[in-house]
């Protein structure tokens, strides 16, 4: 299986890059690429996916802490 990666974006979305399944609370699939957006602020018309409406309209920095 190919490593997965998950980016948090400043002010964004979650950038997910790899071979995943995404799947809704039924156990549906989602139809994905191997590289997708997800939703952070709750503000995108295309849910759980990010449409970019969080431009402007959402505020977080979030970062690992350091060792």
């Amino acid at each position: 299986m190919s490593k997965v990666t998950i980016k948090v974006n400043d002010n964004g979305s979650l950038r997910i890059t790899g071979d995943v399944e995404l799947i809704d609370a039924e156990g549906n699939q989602f139809e994905t690429k191997p590289s997708f957006s997800l939703c952070r602020c709750g503000l995108s018309k295309n849910k759980p996916f990010c449409d970019g409406s969080h431009k402007g309209n959402f505020e977080s920095i979030v970062r690992a802490a350091k060792e």
